[in-house]
């Protein structure tokens, strides 16, 4: 594999809205509670961040280190209820600003479901933040039985596809519902209906293939020539993090995750500087940051976009002005599928996040029990 002539691996992520990026006081603002409606005619104008394109040349510089903790929210405790129920005190009156032009979907769900009339509705859904709450070990990512059941329901009435960045054997794992269709390494791996169509045809590496249930399934996978270099840069990488204390290397088929949730603040640098020496030697590869993980990913034009848009094709829904995707996510990898849905598809894009996000979503829920939700709430309005 020739890997000359190629730029070096870079480190992309956009830094959240906080409140001191709103430079607002908290003794000035009113907020009500989450499940309060907001006027949809009124907007906060955040400036957008674009992400700087860069080596992780000194992971010392405090910017950096601000933005991994930025990116880094820690873990929220979700009730066993199916609402969440957050004391006034609590909520972050930025949030609530912030909400004035993302607007709970919850509260919203009448106008969503107005739009929905008349059209199919495909559902797209994210795994970690989304259906399972965030937790210090990856391993231990469980979605309840409550949600599980949710997710079963919902798929009965529309197509639903679940676009991860965990492998794609890995959600399907955690998940274990028969009824969906499944996207790992952040759309670069998916199972999805057999439909003999120019686009999905005209993908070299689209191949016919079958479930674990025997039927006949469309498997797409178009990092497949990454597949040697990512099992080597696995190995490197857990070779070379072994000795940084709660540091985990998670292979998810087509990209690597090195997970720092449970590394020491003070190690952080040290696991930056590890991945990067390593990706020195690959070209080929990327770097991306997202809550407390560096992700590493072939540097291919593929992401969760464009696995929304397959998916859409595979289903025969790709040019049809009466159909509506919907996708719920909460990460910044989530935000390619916001876009494709806001600019040329027509869909609606729901950010998962309990704090302040520029992003490219037009609806917001705050955790995975809003999620539920919002699908229980879909499930009782199609069946009425």
């Amino acid at each position: 594999m020739d890997l000359k002539n190629h730029s070096s691996p870079v480190l992309t992520d956009s830094v959240p809205v906080n409140k001191s990026r709103l430079g607002l006081s908290s003794l000035l603002l009113p907020c009500s509670p989450p499940a309060s409606a907001y006027s949809s005619a009124m907007y906060l104008a955040i400036p957008r961040r674009k992400a700087i394109p860069g080596k992780l040349d000194d992971t010392h510089d405090n910017a950096w280190l601000d933005a991994m903790i930025s990116s880094s929210p820690p873990p929220k405790k979700l009730n066993k209820d199916i609402s969440s129920e957050i004391p006034q005190d609590e909520i972050d009156p930025a949030y609530c600003i912030w909400m004035l032009k993302f607007p709970s979907a919850l509260t919203s769900f009448d106008q969503i479901t107005s739009n929905a009339k008349g059209k199919q509705l495909a559902l797209f859904l994210d795994y970690d933040g989304t259906l399972s709450p965030i937790v210090d070990n990856p391993e231990l990512a469980f979605m309840s039985p409550v949600m599980r059941a949710a997710v079963r329901d919902v798929a009965r009435y529309f197509p639903t596809a679940i676009i991860s960045g965990r492998s794609r054997d890995k959600v399907y794992e955690f998940v274990g519902l028969t009824e969906l269709f499944y996207a790992g390494s952040h759309g670069m791996d998916i199972m999805g209906p057999v439909r003999d169509s120019s686009f999905v045809n005209n993908h070299q590496n689209c191949i016919r293939s079958t479930d674990k249930q025997g039927k006949e399934v469309n498997l797409f996978q178009p990092a497949s020539e990454f597949l040697p270099m990512i099992e080597e840069v696995f190995r490197s990488l857990v070779e070379i993090t072994k000795g940084i204390n709660g540091a985990t290397v998670e292979n998810n088929k087509f990209c690597v995750s090195v997970h720092y949730r449970l590394v020491d603040k003070k190690s952080w640098p040290v696991v930056a500087r590890h991945v990067e020496n390593i990706l020195k030697n690959y070209p080929r590869l990327k770097l991306t940051n997202g809550r407390k993980v560096f992700e590493v990913r072939p540097v291919i034009d593929w992401n969760k976009g464009k696995a929304v848009e397959f998916l859409l094709e595979s289903l025969a829904l790709g040019n049809s002005d009466d159909v509506l995707p919907i996708y719920v996510g909460d990460d910044r990898t989530d935000e390619d599928a916001f876009k494709v849905l806001k600019e040329s598809k027509g869909g609606i894009g729901i950010l998962v996040s309990s704090k302040p996000k520029d992003t490219n979503a037009l609806y917001s829920l705050r955790d995975p029990s809003e999620v539920m939700v919002f699908l229980k709430s879909l499930v009782k309005w199609r069946r009425n």
